[in-house]
């Protein structure tokens, strides 16, 4: 199918570039939270929990090429809170690429992490090119200070936009921690990305298309496609996670299992699996079922 007929029979599938994709696998996980040794968030340890998710990774997923965090590594931005975070990710067999939330401070996090890309304005946000021109990650900072929402400047936008146009051609894959659309959840009304419509223009406007944003910040797992077309997915949160009310502006906390995604890009398109059951107790086997 042509590029142009694939878009009037539908504007988020087309986004997908006409060349096979170089395969890629992606490990994602949001929100961990970490706080200073002895401390934990509704009771829960969000080390101990980061931890297991490492250990379980590292078991079952050391061929993936990248692990992403988007947001929130901290839950208040604290010195302590970071050395701790790089302690408990030096196990990882795979190169990590760290993000801000707006529970972090971004002085804080370049002091602990100095090595960690940033623009030239000093936000933390970098591209990586997939091999073979196949597409580009983007790692954005919508982090603004003392807001729960988040927000993407000028001075952001204008470094987006050029990276985009740096590769023209190249389907973008956009990680950031602030969904930039409204999810039908009240509790997220006034806490996402604020003013997204030059974000979303801009997005709009690559010619290679955005196949896929992984998002952060809100605790629930939840995928679909924007309005403007473009499909997007979110992770439960590694530590504490909410219980989905769609009505409730004060949200629930829950305790369910630390967790993380699998992303696979390649030429089946972009596959995201949630994995959420680390120490789940096995009840049987299905048999390997013969097709038709």
């Amino acid at each position: 199918m042509e590029r142009q007929e694939a878009r009037a029979l539908n504007g988020a599938f087309a986004l997908l570039p006409r060349k096979r994709l170089t395969k890629m696998k992606i490990i994602h996980i949001t929100d961990a939270h970490i706080v200073p040794e002895g401390e934990t968030i509704y009771g829960l340890d969000p080390a101990a929990r980061l931890a297991a998710v490492i250990d379980h990774i590292s078991a079952n997923h050391a061929d993936a090429d990248l692990a992403v965090i988007t947001g929130d590594l901290t839950d208040r931005g604290d010195p302590a809170s970071y050395q701790r975070l790089r302690s408990l990710l030096e196990p990882l067999p795979m190169p990590v690429r760290l993000m801000i939330g707006n529970h972090d401070i971004r002085a804080a996090f370049t002091d602990a992490f100095p090595d960690e890309p940033r623009d030239e304005a000093g936000f933390v946000q970098s591209v990586m090119d997939l091999p073979d021109g196949a597409g580009r990650l983007l790692f954005l900072d919508t982090n603004e200070v003392g807001w729960s929402g988040g927000r993407y400047c000028d001075s952001r936008l204008a470094w987006l936009e050029a990276r985009l146009q740096d590769a023209p051609d190249r389907p973008a894959f956009i990680f950031m921690h602030h969904p930039p659309f409204p999810l039908g959840v009240a509790h997220f009304e006034q806490i996402c990305l604020a003013q997204p419509e030059p974000f979303i223009a801009a997005l709009k406007g690559h010619g290679g298309g955005v196949p896929h944003i992984f998002l952060g910040h809100v605790h629930i797992p939840v995928s679909g496609v924007s309005p403007s077309g473009i499909p997007f997915s979110a992770g439960r949160g590694c530590n504490h996670q909410i219980v989905l009310d769609f009505a409730a502006r004060d949200c629930t906390w829950a305790s369910g299992a630390p967790n993380y995604n699998i992303i696979r890009i390649g030429e089946h398109g972009v596959i995201v699996h949630a994995f959420d059951l680390i120490d789940a107790a096995t009840i049987g086997t299905g048999a390997y079922p013969p097709g038709p």
